[in-house]
């Protein structure tokens, strides 16, 4: 057999159903194997648009997605997805190619030092040497990608090491590890904390969005009478129209929800990294108490120093604690007032009509069309911000969105790879034109892979995030604009169908038509940011609200 056999193998091993990348010379010998294997090759338009589609693969399944490039530029093409899955808490486990070791006669020809330019952005990288290390290093690259707290691992493997005939060997087996449970002790020190305090509060994040995490804070919660706040990367983890949920943070600075945390005086948090969401902002004082549950350890911050930590499977923590604070319950009338006035602004209301549509529009528009297990993935723009302030999430990772990394351009490759994951859901990408340019090329791969998938377009004609932050500073409006395509015509260059919707169009009947057409879709919709003032201001919920004198 030949090496490169031997490392699809091991891939078998671990569980791969796709290898999403663009091949080069240098990774022939491994196309080959591939080519022989169950594993299938996605070929995709650009590197970058690889490791986004394997880390929300990851995202989505909790298994390592991979990705594959050449040496050189198409290593360094795949560096801002491998950073999008290292800062997101993703698995993932970037494959690259490298010129032989032993006889390399093509001098320094797109030779860079890749393992370590990877370095920084992974848990682990390594370029493997010696073929008779391949089961070693891949089933330590699956298991460190994938543990917790889950992110990014490489393995370099040069032409001459892949090619190389070897002694039938077999891949190390896969074994599936339990997490350990958290200290007895610090779980009893956690529950004397909440049962002495006045009112507790919870934060959920994206280290929660978790199926069982899901399963067990409902119930916690309902045996409590706590309430709890999502951040924009767990949305969905309690669902937003459970009568304790009080929705999702969804700007940087003061909203409705915080109101809630104002009234608490001990933060539970569930998952928690300051990387998604600056604590800062709902500890502005420093003074809050803090009971860090999660995997792992919080990492030291100025505005995050937790008074407690309970490290183990969050999801045993919560039954765990549940059952030592049996017969302990919470007041649940004051937030109960702030999430129906939080509910009643935010959600409940219509936006009225407007040509360009304004984001509210927009965001109430797309709720109307997607069930409640129906998937959302969002580009990294201004309307992510919206949608994260007001699209009601119901189900764990429902609601797509990189608030870590927060690279544009990611949107679509989400989308692809929650229709991969997902087939029986609508999947809708909404993109920003900056963002979708940067990988509309993978349009042609969506309709090659014959995805139903529908991408809403919110077109401005400019890098809108960035022009609302240089106007904010009060600078010129200056640097932010650009041109478009035709992206009706642009879609259908590519085999897509394209929509445009026109004035006195209802979005949500134009989605609706975009999917009774199958295939996939884009949606042309121009947006008005005028709105974007509102954001801009700090909010807060009246205190006659809460008091129920209002």
């Amino acid at each position: 057999m030949k090496a490169s056999d031997l490392f699809v193998r091991c891939l078998e091993e671990e569980g791969v159903e796709y290898v999403f990348g663009v091949p080069g010379e240098e990774n022939l010998d491994l196309l080959e194997s591939l080519r022989e294997s169950r594993v299938q090759l996605v070929v995709t338009r650009h590197e970058q648009h690889a490791a986004f589609m394997a880390a929300t693969y990851g995202r989505l399944t909790g298994r390592a997605g991979v990705c594959l490039s050449t040496l050189g530029p198409g290593a360094t093409n795949l560096l801002t997805g491998v950073a999008y899955a290292q800062l997101g808490g993703m698995p993932l486990l970037a494959i690259t190619g490298q010129k032989a070791i032993r006889d390399n006669r093509q001098g320094k020809f797109q030779l860079i030092d890749v393992v370590d330019t990877f370095q920084p952005v992974t848990k682990w990288a390594y370029s493997i040497t010696d073929s008779g290390v391949i089961p070693r290093c891949v089933r330590h690259a699956f298991k460190l990608a994938e543990s917790e707290r889950p992110g990014a691992v490489h393995l370099e493997l040069p032409e001459d090491i892949a090619g190389e005939d070897i002694a039938p060997s077999v891949p190390q087996r896969r074994i599936t590890l339990r997490r350990p449970n958290a200290d007895d002790q610090a779980t009893q020190q956690a529950a004397d904390m909440i049962r002495a305090a006045r009112q507790p509060i919870i934060i959920y994040s994206a280290g929660a969005n978790r199926k069982r995490i899901t399963e067990q804070l409902e119930a916690f919660v309902e045996a409590t009478g706590l309430f709890a706040i999502g951040t924009q990367m767990g949305k969905g983890v309690l669902a937003d129209d459970h009568p304790q949920s009080l929705f999702c943070m969804g700007i940087h600075k003061h909203d409705y929800v915080h109101s809630a945390i104002d009234e608490a005086d001990l933060v539970i948090t569930l998952g928690y990294d300051v990387v998604e969401y600056p604590p800062a902002v709902w500890n502005v004082d420093k003074d809050k108490r803090i009971v860090h549950i999660d995997f792992v350890t919080a990492d030291p911050d100025e505005y995050y120093s937790p008074a407690h930590e309970v490290i183990g499977d969050i999801s045993n923590t919560l039954e765990n604690l549940r059952a030592r604070l049996q017969g302990t319950t919470f007041d649940r009338t004051r937030l109960a007032r702030l999430r129906d006035y939080v509910n009643d602004t935010l959600h409940l209301s219509e936006p009225a009509y407007s040509y360009p549509l304004t984001p509210q529009r927009i965001v109430q528009q797309v709720r109307t069309v997607m069930d409640r297990t129906d998937v959302i993935s969002l580009d990294n723009g201004i309307y992510k911000i919206w949608f994260a302030r007001m699209y009601p999430a119901y189900g764990h990772n429902t609601v797509l969105l990189d608030n870590a990394l927060a690279s544009m351009g990611a949107g679509l490759a989400a989308a692809m790879a929650a229709k991969i994951v997902h087939a029986n859901r609508r999947v809708l990408a909404v993109c920003g034109d900056g963002g979708f340019m940067m990988n509309s090329q993978d349009l042609e791969t969506a309709v090659r892979l014959g995805l139903d998938l529908v991408i809403l377009l919110v077109r401005d004609d400019g890098y809108g995030f960035i022009r609302w932050k240089q106007s904010g500073e009060g600078f010129q409006d200056f640097g932010m604009s650009f041109g478009n395509p035709d992206f009706v015509a642009y879609a259908q260059a590519y085999g897509a169908t394209g929509l445009r919707v026109e004035e006195g169009d209802r979005l949500g009947e134009v989605l609706e038509r975009a999917y009774a057409q199958g295939g996939v879709v884009l949606v042309d919709c121009p947006i008005d940011y005028r709105a974007n003032q509102d954001l801009d201001n700090a909010h807060h919920v009246p205190k006659s609200i809460l008091d129920g004198s209002g």
